[in-house]
């Protein structure tokens, strides 16, 4: 079988690699390395080595490769501006006697500080062209450049830059045997290989296959599979057809032919690329976000190997994940210290590199500094005088005001220049009457600032949203979206984005319902239950209707106030819990219920695909998938990535009242998920609207 000889020549490039490594050791500007491809090295093959940053790339070296495949090049010159250095080797000859194949295109992305030994392949063209899918035309890297060193960054975890072979991630037991992710990553470097080998009409059937909605055909194997990165959706099953027609099963054998494996049994709805990731204290994840430099921080509802279930919680710490997965925060307690006990929602990032934290148990606000976790604020949090209940949503506004939701109290913390001396309490109610003019919220829980400093809450507790001016907080309006209305983001020109858990209800049992339990939670209060029975309820509540009757959407409001949809991506979404905005101003909504991500085409007619209006799904009718649990938080990098939290795990466990002993530590899910390229970048960290590149 192909494989069999693949893996013989990926040792036999680790034992080339070895025995370079007395004389390479102290030759720091060169890179010796190997092109392989269809079971076999690519000789006279041109390898050039570029170096790239946010400008136009630079030719470092070329040469070409020896029969054997193998090649060197020397490093010149100084890398200042830390750029990524990669690798693209064009044409060359798979099979002695063969003739020079110009579709042969493959890359390698080396990172800021090139390795000594590389391989270039099939697999390591896939790596390169999904982790950098959205700074890659052409053939030529460019963009940001902290996109570029994540996108870099991410590399080793797919692919061993040395041999060629896999990388330890894409492997592990959270992804090889949990996700589709390594067999469809193998498929797609079986159907290179099939191109590579020169198998009749196998290019052109791979062209077309890969070519883009507008009608973009690709001519060499780079184009095609980073085409099939950025459209992950398009011609899916038909790329998966093309596999198997050219990867017969032999007669008399039980496998197909294929270089790489295990490869695909059925079509895929997509071939996205994700990977799966945990520790750092990483558990029960309520809201997340993304710093300047591309690290993902999560507010982690519950402690790893606590028997938490609803009405009896244990908190957890604040994690901190690396842009390439690895976690940064201590194993099981992250991040403590500081009044941190069960964040919640809110986790936002001030220019003074301070990271402000809501929290649920502790019922306070913390600060932590961004680049060591260090607690910045007192031991007991910020409680305001113990006039704080349950807090959810945060951010920190472009002039410095860092704004904050009391989810329990029906309230809203603001804070000057993020001076905790200078906070105030706003929005309560005396007799059920506003205090501060018009402004009044119900159970607040996501919070968001337009271009025109006006501050946008959503009330978990109805079906509203609330808008005020940040400079006049009394001058508030009101708006009706859909019910239990939670995330919110807001676009490049000024739209909100609200996703209602619930939604719109047309059952009459399910309206009943859903109002029922809403007037519920006053009712509770009212009576002699603590504050924590009062929240356990409120969820186990929210839970039985998500799930009793599955559904939710997505509202837009416009700068001037007027409401557009509900978009469900025809039923698609269900149980909104995350929403996030892309460079290109199209909208990711992470499906509690259904597991899934799903894709809306935002407000701008050039940057959605051909055909598709406002709100209409970009993402197949699944949405994307692998990985993937009852989700809540989701987030776009710079590198155009989609970090997605996993926040329930075993829900019957978690909302018992006690809990079966060998699942008792079970309730919540303990992995986040990437998507690699499938979103136009964003500035980071989210401060104010979204800010593309």
């Amino acid at each position: 079988m192909k494989h069999v000889i693949l893996n013989s020549l990926l040792s036999a490039a680790l034992a080339f690699s070895g025995g370079l490594m007395v004389s390479q050791a102290s030759a720091s500007d060169r890179i010796a390395g190997k092109v392989m491809g269809a079971g076999g090295f690519i000789g006279d093959a041109e390898v050039t080595l570029w170096e790239t940053t946010s400008e136009a790339p630079r030719k470092i070296g070329e040469t070409r490769t020896s029969e054997d495949g193998s090649f060197e090049l020397s490093i010149t010159g100084e890398n200042a501006e830390a750029g990524v250095y990669y690798l693209i080797a064009r044409g060359g000859v798979a099979e002695e006697g063969a003739e020079p194949n110009a579709a042969i295109s493959l890359m390698t992305t080396l990172g800021p500080e090139p390795p000594k030994r590389v391989t270039i392949n099939e697999l390591t063209t896939i790596a390169s062209a999904y982790t950098a899918a959205q700074f890659l035309q052409d053939g030529v890297l460019r963009g940001n450049a902290t996109g570029l060193r994540i996108a870099a960054g991410n590399m080793p975890n797919m692919v061993d830059l040395e041999t060629g072979g896999h990388g330890p991630v894409i492997v592990n037991p959270l992804n090889g045997p949990r996700t589709t992710t390594l067999a469809k990553f193998n498929t797609l470097g079986a159907l290179l290989s099939a191109c590579i080998s020169g198998q009749p009409e196998a290019g052109e059937k791979l062209f077309e296959a890969a070519t883009t909605p507008d009608g973009t055909t690709p001519t060499n194997t780079l184009d095609a599979v980073h085409n099939i990165a950025r459209f992950p959706a398009h011609n899916a099953t038909k790329i998966f057809d093309l596999f198997e027609e050219l990867n017969p099963v032999p007669d008399g054998k039980h496998y197909r032919d294929a270089a790489f494996i295990p490869y695909l049994f059925y079509a895929p709805s997509s071939w996205t690329m994700s990977l799966v990731y945990s520790g750092g204290g990483f558990y029960a994840v309520g809201g997340a976000a993304i710093d300047g430099d591309g690290n993902f921080w999560t507010n982690n509802n519950w402690m790893p190997g606590s028997q938490t279930t609803i009405y009896k919680q244990f908190g957890g710490g604040e994690g901190k994940f690396a842009p390439n997965g690895k976690p940064v925060s201590p194993m099981i307690t992250g991040f403590t210290g500081g009044g941190i006990d069960s964040p919640g929602w809110g986790v936002a990032f001030s220019a003074d590199d301070k990271v402000w934290v809501t929290n649920l148990i502790g019922r306070t606000i913390s600060v932590l500094d961004r680049k060591t976790g260090k607690a910045l604020s007192p031991e007991g949090g910020y409680n305001f005088d113990g006039k704080l209940g349950q807090m959810q949503g945060i951010l920190v506004a472009p002039n410095g005001d860092v704004w904050t939701v009391d989810n329990e109290n029906n309230q809203i913390v603001h804070i000057p220049d993020g001076d905790i001396s200078k906070g105030r309490i706003l929005g309560r109610t005396v007799n059920g009457r506003p205090v501060d003019g018009t402004l009044q919220v119900k159970g607040p829980f996501g919070i968001a600032i337009d271009q025109q400093d006006r501050i946008w809450i959503t009330n978990s507790g109805s079906n509203t949203v609330t808008r005020f001016p940040a400079s006049d907080p009394g001058k508030a309006e009101h708006f009706e979206v859909g019910f239990s209305p939670h995330a919110i983001a807001i676009d490049s020109k000024g739209n909100a984005w609200i996703g209602n858990l619930i939604g719109h209800p047309k059952a009459r049992e399910k309206l009943a319902l859903v109002k029922q339990k809403l007037e519920g939670k006053i009712e509770a209060r009212e009576s002699s239950m603590t504050a924590d029975d009062v929240a356990a309820n409120m969820w186990a509540n929210l839970w039985e209707i998500i799930n009793k009757y599955p559904g939710g959407d997505v509202s837009m409001i416009t700068p001037d106030g007027k409401v557009h949809g509900p978009f469900n991506a025809d039923g698609a979404i269900t149980g909104p819990w995350g929403i996030a905005i892309d460079g290109n101003d199209n909208v990711w909504v992470a499906s509690s219920t259904s597991s899934s991500v799903t894709q809306l085409a935002g407000v701008r007619p050039e940057s959605r695909p051909p055909g598709l209006k406002t709100g209409d799904p970009i993402t197949p009718h699944e949405g994307y998938i692998g990985g993937l649990q009852v989700i809540a938080p989701i987030a776009v990098d710079p590198a155009g990535n989609v970090w997605v939290g996993n926040g329930f795990h075993d829900t019957e466990t978690g909302f018992s009242k006690i809990p079966t002993e060998s699942r008792s530590t079970q309730f919540g899910a303990h992995t986040i998920v990437v998507f690699f390229g499938v979103a136009r970048p964003v500035k980071t960290p989210l401060i104010g609207p979204v800010r593309s590149f």
